[in-house]
């Protein structure tokens, strides 16, 4: 048995051996990682690397190194989790306790078909995430960048069973800098817009387009977009996303020729689309509690300096951070040692997930 798999697992069941329902409350945490240190999983990134074309920044697979801080907050923060699910490649950390109860090791062949690995391309493994054996119905997925650094509840994600979200329209945008993310949001859209119409939706749920309390941005682009008919594109918060797992097994019902057809890239394509378009289809569908979720996060591209980032978390400012790795050429090593200082200030105790 692999390490960290527990004793009849399977689609619909807990670790527990009871089945999942829908309706329970249970709320797990999905978190995927990969070691770009890793020499084995380098060789056969480089054995399979295709044209000049794929995007393959070494800022999307270097690893920082603070994954013990992600535990350590999602223990401390938010004991109430069920399960967490570790989705990896086939590396572990070192330091990572599989024995324990709450911790679920997923790798890629458990949930992708044979046919499509390796797969280096975190688009195509978000695609099967739905798959993962006793995924609970209501659950968050988090990329290993996402870190809770202060108390959370159930209900910062799911409200009366629903996912707590915010449903905004936000043009598309034409970003030189990084092309492969514009034609990824569009792909989303595209697909969307086969199944709603922008000012049908806005008819049907106008509270959740002018929703007390939402940012005066989104507001404001909630209205001005009403005088173009057709999508420019949708706004979804770069944070830990709240899901549905039967919102995945719809969209496979209803688009499984594309999403084929995308599990076929190994490696991160214009051509893809993302875990978004199943957010975005909760909150189109009406699926979803609406809230101004922008409250409990921050976003920062990691630079050399990284003093707002390293205060947010030191004074736990705020409920969640994203610390992106930036494309730009930074002085890494002192990033990560500030960075890593930081996180030593509000969660010094090993968590029960290290040996």
């Amino acid at each position: 048995m692999k390490p960290g798999v527990k004793p009849g697992m399977k689609p619909g069941i807990d670790g527990r051996g009871a089945v999942v329902k829908k309706d329970e409350q249970a709320i797990d945490f999905v978190v995927t990682w990969v070691d770009g240190n890793d020499p084995a999983w380098r060789a056969q990134k480089k054995q399979y690397m295709p044209s000049a074309e794929s995007d393959d920044r070494e800022e999307r697979y270097r690893d920082w190194d603070l994954l013990q801080y992600w535990f350590r907050g999602v223990e401390r923060f938010a004991p109430w989790v069920r399960t967490i699910h570790f989705v990896t490649w086939g590396h572990l950390p070192s330091w990572l306790d599989t024995e324990n109860p709450k911790l679920h090791i997923v790798r890629h062949e458990d949930i992708i078909p044979a046919k499509f690995l390796p797969v280096f391309n975190s688009n195509v493994i978000e695609l099967y995430l739905h798959k993962i054996p006793g995924l609970s119905e209501h659950f968050v997925y988090f990329n290993d960048d996402f870190f809770v650094i202060r108390d959370m509840k159930p209900e910062d994600f799911f409200r009366n069973g629903k996912p707590c979200d915010l449903l905004a329209f936000q043009p598309v945008v034409a970003n030189p800098a990084n092309p492969v993310m514009s034609h990824l949001y569009l792909n989303n859209i595209l697909t969307l817009s086969r199944y709603f119409r922008k000012r049908e939706n806005f008819r049907k749920q106008p509270g959740s387009y002018l929703k007390p309390g939402y940012p005066p941005l989104y507001f404001f682009y909630n209205l001005l977009e009403l005088a173009f008919p057709l999508y420019t594109g949708l706004f979804t918060p770069h944070s830990a996303s709240p899901f549905c797992r039967s919102t995945f097994e719809e969209i496979w019902e209803k688009e499984e020729k594309l999403l084929l057809e995308v599990s076929a890239h190994r490696f991160r394509s214009r051509d893809d689309v993302t875990p978004y378009l199943f957010r975005e289809w909760q909150k189109l569908s009406g699926n979803f509690y609406p809230c101004n979720v922008l409250k409990q996060f921050r976003y920062f591209n990691v630079g050399n300096e990284n003093r707002k980032l390293i205060q947010t978390i030191t004074d736990q400012r705020v409920k969640m951070v994203c610390i992106n790795d930036a494309n730009e050429r930074i002085d890494f090593e002192q990033a990560n040692r500030r960075i890593r200082q930081a996180f030593e200030q509000i969660l010094p105790e090993s968590s029960s997930f290290e040996r």
